[in-house]
C-alpha cells in the first residue's frame, strides 16, 4: 500500500469518527463538562481522575462493585462519570455512591465514617445509560482531598449485557456479589476482588485548580511494570510534581492510557485517532495533553514501519487538539531492545519517528523520554535500573524518570 493511500485511510478514519459518548449535561448547571472554564474566576470544575474505556467484560447482575480511584487534585465537591460506551444494551444502575476511602495499607473497601454520599442523576438515585453513551452525575457535596483514594460504588440489579471497563487498573477493586451494598461504610460485604475498573471512567472536582492535562498513551502510560496498588504510573508521578506548584499553576492529571493501544488500528481499546473525543476533548478543563504512543504500531502485528504514516497521525491529533484550544506535548518513543518483538527494521522506524518528533515541529513541545531512559551503552535498550525485566515497560524508578522529564511550563504556559 502506498503512503498516499495510507494517509487517505487515516484521514477517512478521522473524518468518519463517531463520537460514541457525548456526555450528558450536568443537572446542576446545564453545562457540558468540556465547557468548564479553566482558569475562570472563582471555583471551576476540573478533572482529577480518568480511566479510558478499554473493552468489555461479563456483567455482574445483582452485585455491587466498589471501584477505588486516586485523585490528582482536590475540591469542595465532585461529580462522577459513568460509561456504557462499549455496551450493547441499556445499562441499569440501581444506585451509585461516592465516599472517601479509609487510609492505610489494609483499608480495602472501607469508607471514611461519615463520608458516604448518594450520587444522583438529574435528581434521581438510579440511572439508565443508553448503549454507546456516558453520563455525568449531579454535583456531590463532598470535600475531596488531593492525592487520596475515593470509592465509587455501583449496583447493577440486572444483566445489562457486556460491561464497559478498564482492564488494567493496577489497583484492587471489590465486589459484593449479592444485593445493593453501595451505601455500606464497612465494606465487609465486598469479599471478592477485581483488577479492573467497572463503568466508572472519570471524577471531576470543583475547586481552584486551573485545569487538567491528559496523558494519552498505551501500557507505558497505563502503568504496566509499576508496583500494583501504589499509584506509581508516570502520570501519577507527574501529579506529584504538579502538586508542589502554586494553585494558579496546578493541573489535574487524567490518565488516558490503555495497555496494548495503538494510534492507527483498533485492538486493545479503540485506536487513539478514534477515542480523542471521548478520552480527551470531552474531559473537564483540559488545557494540554501529552502523547506517548506509537510503539505498538511499530512492533505490531501488523507492524507499521513507515515512520511517515505515524508522523501524519501525530499531525492529525495535534490539529484536532488545537481546534479545542489544547496544547500538545509529544513524547519520544522509548527503547525496547531485548524485547521479543524487537527487530532492526522496527528500531529504524522508532528512531525515524523520534527524529521527526524532535526536529519537525509536530508538537507544541517535546518530552524526550527516549533520551531520559535509554542505556548510554546500548541506546536501543532501557537503562537496567528502569527495566522491570521485559525490556519494554518501566519499574517505579523508570516511571518517575519519565514524569521528571516533562517541562511543567509546557503544560499551561
Amino acid at each position: 500500500m502506498t503512503r498516499a493511500i495510507k494517509v487517505r485511510h487515516l484521514l477517512a478514519a478521522l473524518v468518519t469518527t463517531v463520537v460514541l459518548a457525548p456526555p450528558h449535561a450536568n443537572a446542576d448547571t446545564g453545562e457540558f463538562p468540556d465547557r468548564a472554564a479553566a482558569g475562570a474566576r472563582g471555583p471551576a470544575w476540573t478533572g482529577t481522575w480518568e480511566a479510558a474505556a478499554s473493552g468489555t467484560a461479563d456483567a455482574l447482575p445483582g452485585a455491587s462493585i466498589r471501584n477505588v480511584v486516586h485523585t490528582s487534585v482536590g475540591g469542595r465537591a465532585a461529580r462522577v462519570r459513568l460509561s456504557n460506551r462499549l455496551g450493547t444494551a441499556p445499562l441499569q444502575l440501581g444506585s451509585v455512591t461516592l465516599a472517601l476511602r479509609r487510609p492505610g495499607a489494609k483499608a480495602g473497601p472501607r469508607a471514611v465514617a461519615g463520608s458516604m454520599r448518594k450520587v444522583t442523576f438529574s435528581g434521581a438515585g438510579s440511572v439508565t445509560i443508553p448503549a454507546g453513551r456516558d453520563v455525568v452525575s449531579d454535583r456531590v457535596d463532598l470535600t475531596v482531598p488531593a492525592d487520596a483514594d475515593l470509592l465509587v460504588s455501583v449496583h447493577t440489579p440486572v444483566d445489562s449485557g457486556p460491561a464497559t471497563y478498564h482492564r488494567s487498573a493496577l489497583q484492587p477493586n471489590f465486589v459484593a456479589v449479592r444485593g445493593d451494598r453501595t451505601a455500606d461504610e464497612s465494606g465487609a460485604a465486598y469479599t471478592t476482588t477485581l483488577n479492573n475498573w467497572y463503568y466508572v471512567t472519570g471524577v471531576d472536582v470543583l475547586g481552584s485548580t486551573v485545569g487538567s492535562v491528559v496523558a494519552l498513551g498505551d501500557s507505558l502510560t497505563d502503568g504496566t511494570g509499576s508496583t500494583f496498588g501504589a499509584n506509581h504510573r508516570w502520570p501519577d508521578r507527574l501529579a506529584d510534581r504538579l502538586s508542589t506548584l502554586p494553585v494558579h499553576r496546578r493541573l489535574g492529571v487524567l490518565n488516558a492510557g490503555i495497555a496494548g493501544n495503538r494510534i492507527l488500528l483498533d485492538g486493545r481499546g479503540p485506536r487513539a485517532l478514534s477515542r480523542l473525543d471521548a478520552d480527551v476533548f470531552s474531559r473537564t478543563g483540559v488545557r494540554s495533553m501529552i502523547v506517548l504512543q506509537g510503539i505498538n504500531d511499530i512492533k505490531g502485528p501488523p507492524e507499521q514501519t513507515d515512520p511517515r504514516v505515524i508522523e501524519d497521525a501525530y499531525r492529525l491529533i495535534v490539529r484536532r487538539a488545537h481546534a479545542h484550544g489544547i496544547r500538545v506535548v509529544g513524547a519520544t518513543i522509548t527503547p525496547y531492545g531485548g524485547h521479543s518483538a524487537y527487530t532492526r527494521a522496527r528500531e529504524a522506524a522508532r528512531q525515524a519517528v523520534n527524529a521527526a518528533i524532535r526536529t519537525r515541529g509536530l508538537f507544541d513541545a517535546v518530552a524526550d523520554f527516549d533520551a531520559t531512559v535509554r542505556d548510554p551503552a546500548h541506546p536501543s535498550r532501557i537503562r537496567p535500573g528502569y527495566d522491570p525485566g521485559d525490556h519494554l515497560h518501566f519499574n517505579d524508578s523508570g516511571m518517575k524518570a519519565l514524569a521528571d522529564t516533562v517541562d511543567l511550563t509546557a503544560l499551561a504556559p
